[in-house]
């Protein structure tokens, strides 16, 4: 029950601003404009359940409490954080109680993919039957963290992280409900907009602060205003898909020599904590794996860096592994060894435990020898061109040419030199 005092006890100013209608919320035109996906299932009445997947304060909660109100079924909002077993069986039954009055049920559940696998499978029959509609809300990626069986039964609508003009409507209307203007500079606001990083709540929280700071003589500027507030923590987590979308958006930035570019998602993972060592890491896996022989240079550059940063630590071991992106990412590239690896690895997949060529087994006993092992081997040093052009697969195996080096960089030269080879080969008739 509410209490008598309930309405004069202070609320913050995100939530006294929290909209009313689904035309206050802001940045989400694409899922609810009237031929949006949303917009289309309030229109015809028919709400099906929905996974809401995007970044905090982009408006899942209000959403999901609007959709509700705007289809006249009762909304049943848990949090998978505080929520269990117990309370799930309690809400299905009185949703099944008021499906038999006659009206529906939207049950919400925030950070739906805390809820474990044998949880999950819980809604099923529910959902499948229609006692309840679920709406769930998500920060993390649906398709890693929720259960293929539920995530069938549900449409996926992602929402984006609020832009700089839905986070200037945000400040608009705090200053309306507060009936004055926030006490910053033109600077300051903007400034104030980044620090939200997306975050409409974040941001509502900074401008409650700010607008309960005792009167001063003039507008805070934007150093000022990093002394009263604190910038929000740039979303990340080292163990979840921004790890992952960070580290292939600095991978795929270096393979398209887009330095600047991968100097930015660099940026991002460090200010986000990621490990170097992790970074260092990829940094080594690329040299091999998209420059390889068109500088073969990048991988002791990389080697380097990684040992670098193992002698000098954070923060300035950290200039090593700029240097190593800068590296990587002006040098030529070829995935020609990848290739050949991936290729020579599926050949001796399939052609089992082939023997190599007798002439080139030593013959360390007689019985060795007589049975043919190095005979007939030719010592390539003591061959004119220093190349004696003699076949070293396995007998009765045709030759693959696995490596096929790229016009670029070094590898034009390798190339000249292989070709030299088949050349000397086929001359030799081998």
């Amino acid at each position: 029950m509410s209490s008598l005092f309930e309405n004069q006890a202070p609320r913050p100013l995100a939530d006294r601003l929290r909209p009313q209608l689904l035309d206050d919320v802001v940045g989400q035109d694409h899922l609810l404009k009237k031929d949006a996906p949303l917009g289309r299932m309030l229109a015809s009445g028919r709400l099906s359940s929905l996974i809401l997947w995007g970044p905090p304060g982009t408006g899942k909660t209000t959403i999901a409490r609007l959709i509700a109100d705007g289809t006249a079924m009762h909304f049943e909002p848990l949090s998978a954080v505080f929520s269990g077993v117990a309370d799930l069986r309690k809400v299905f039954a009185a949703a099944q109680k008021r499906r038999a009055d006659g009206q529906g049920t939207v049950l919400f559940i925030d950070e739906i993919h805390r809820f474990n696998r044998a949880q999950q499978d819980g809604f099923l029959p529910y959902v499948e039957d229609g006692t309840v509609t679920l709406v769930g809300a998500t920060t993390e990626n649906p398709s890693f963290e929720l259960n293929p069986a539920l995530l069938s039964r549900c449409q996926v609508l992602v929402l984006n992280r609020l832009d700089d003009a839905a986070l200037e409507r945000l400040l608009a209307r705090a200053e309306e409900a507060e009936g004055r203007p926030l006490p910053i500079d033109a600077d300051a606001r903007a400034a104030l907009r980044a620090m939200a990083d997306g975050d409409g709540r974040y941001l509502l929280n900074m401008a409650d602060e700010i607008l309960s700071l005792p009167e001063r003589g003039g507008p805070l500027d934007s150093a000022a205003l990093a002394d009263v507030v604190q910038k929000r923590m740039p979303l990340y987590d080292k163990a979840q898909e921004g790890h992952y979308n960070l580290i292939s958006a600095l991978h795929k930035s270096l393979r398209g020599s887009d330095t600047d570019a991968a100097l930015y998602w660099l940026s991002r993972m460090l200010a986000g904590g990621e490990d170097p060592r992790f970074i260092a890491r990829r940094l080594v896996r690329f040299a091999s794996e998209d420059i390889g022989m068109a500088d073969p240079g990048a991988l002791p550059q990389a080697i380097a860096a990684w040992e670098a940063y193992e002698r000098l630590g954070s923060p300035e071991g950290e200039l090593a592994l700029v240097q190593c992106v800068i590296y990587l990412g002006t040098a030529p590239k070829s995935n020609a060894a990848y290739v050949a690896g991936k290729a020579a690895l599926a050949t001796a997949k399939k052609t089992g435990s082939l023997m190599p060529p007798k002439h080139i087994l030593n013959a360390p006993t007689k019985m060795m020898k007589s049975m043919g092992y190095g005979a007939g081997y030719r010592y390539d040093h003591d061959a004119d061109e220093g190349f004696s052009g003699q076949d070293y697969f396995p007998e009765g195996m045709a030759r693959h040419q696995f490596y096929t080096p790229k016009d670029r960089g070094f590898e034009r030269e390798v190339a000249k030199r292989i070709a030299y080879w088949a050349k000397l080969r086929t001359e030799k008739g081998d």
